[in-house]
């Protein structure tokens, strides 16, 4: 069945990094005959100066009809007012496209060292589309106000149908891996909207008898997985909660270069490297494709589950192999990783390594 891949390059180095994860994608197409077509859409700073809008209708419409899409780093910080096309891509497509949840592992690599010195293998199930998030917590307009010139108010919402879905996604994935799901939260300040984020998890826990659930406060949860990673495996909370935990799990496991990443709801998914747009070393040819190889990897495995393809669940399993493989000697990584290769001359030996 032929498939379409929406490819969103980006600022910064997501044009690069984007390249090499198409290479890698093209050379899985071609050895596993996967049917797949990529079709390659302005966003970011190149769409704004071409087009007075960062994320045009015309490109959601591409990203909306794809089976898949691939997201680059984009500079939102850099972009002017929404009200002069300044939409951030990231937000704007995990709202519209309701990917409810960013699914983010984190996992040590015995050939590459961790800060920590010790292994683990973990997962994070952050809730994506609401929370302290203001660009999507409204029907309409943003939930970050200025009351008065001295006094700044942003809104979180938390629902009940956004908590059960996360939750019921984590103990899914729990009952493939080791059985065990903590919910971090802050319940002790945010009783209201905490409150009903563990509710929502305590009842699906209680559809998950032979998973292990617990608890945890944000910062303890910090503390722990400095101290002890190897106790977690499957972690699920809110969206702003997520995206502060992932980044450390990340960075305890090797570095925020090699996390993957994907934005996954029920129609839709976006693969989406972890890691920012690094303006200062875009166009230098030395970025670490890592992450964004790795989040297609899960972007296929994704895909293959959705329309149950064997063959794409393969490709995927084949990529990440792949990419453990290069990450194996310094002869086969890239610069930042102590190693020789550059962006391109990197997604060559992934694809080379594919079996």
């Amino acid at each position: 069945m032929a498939m379409n891949i929406a490819i969103l390059e980006g600022d910064g180095i997501g044009p690069e990094i984007c390249a090499a994860a198409c290479k890698v994608l093209e050379a899985a197409n071609d050895k596993y005959t996967l049917g797949l077509e990529l079709i390659f859409a302005d966003v970011g700073l190149k769409s704004l100066k071409r087009h007075g809008s960062t994320l045009t209708d015309q490109t959601f419409e591409i990203v909306q009809s794809s089976d898949g899409i691939v997201l680059g780093p984009v500079s939102h910080l850099d972009y002017p007012p929404i009200q002069e096309g300044g939409l951030n891509p990231s937000g704007v497509l995990r709202k519209r496209l309701d990917l409810f949840a960013n699914i983010r592992p984190a996992k040590t690599r015995t050939e590459l060292q961790a800060p920590l010195g010790k292994p683990f293998d973990l997962i994070i199930y952050r809730e994506n589309t609401e929370g302290f998030y203001s660009d999507r917590n409204l029907y309409e307009g943003i939930g970050d106000l200025m009351v008065t010139g001295d006094v700044a108010i942003s809104i979180r919402r938390v629902t009940r149908q956004a908590s059960l879905r996360i939750a019921e996604a984590a103990f899914q994935a729990a009952v493939a891996r080791g059985k065990k799901v903590t919910a971090v939260h802050k319940q002790n300040v945010l009783k209201v909207s905490d409150g009903l984020f563990l509710d929502c998890c305590r009842e699906v826990a209680a559809r998950f008898p032979e998973v292990i659930y617990d608890e945890i406060l944000v910062d303890a949860a910090c503390a722990h997985l400095v101290r002890t990673p190897e106790d977690f495996d499957v972690i699920v909370t809110t969206n702003m909660f997520g995206d502060i935990i992932s980044d450390l799990t990340s960075e305890l496991s090797g570095s925020l270069g090699l996390a993957p990443s994907i934005n996954a709801g029920t129609q839709h998914a976006m693969a989406q490297a972890q890691h920012g747009s690094a303006p200062n070393i875009a166009g230098l040819g030395i970025a670490n494709p890592s992450s964004l190889i790795g989040s297609v990897a899960m972007l296929l495995k994704w895909m293959g589950t959705q329309h149950g393809s064997s063959a794409l669940i393969h490709a995927s399993q084949s990529i990440d192999a792949a990419l453990e493989q290069a990450l194996m000697t310094a002869e086969t990584r890239t610069s930042d990783l102590g190693g020789i290769l550059t962006t391109e001359q990197f997604a060559l030996t992934v694809a080379k390594n594919l079996a």
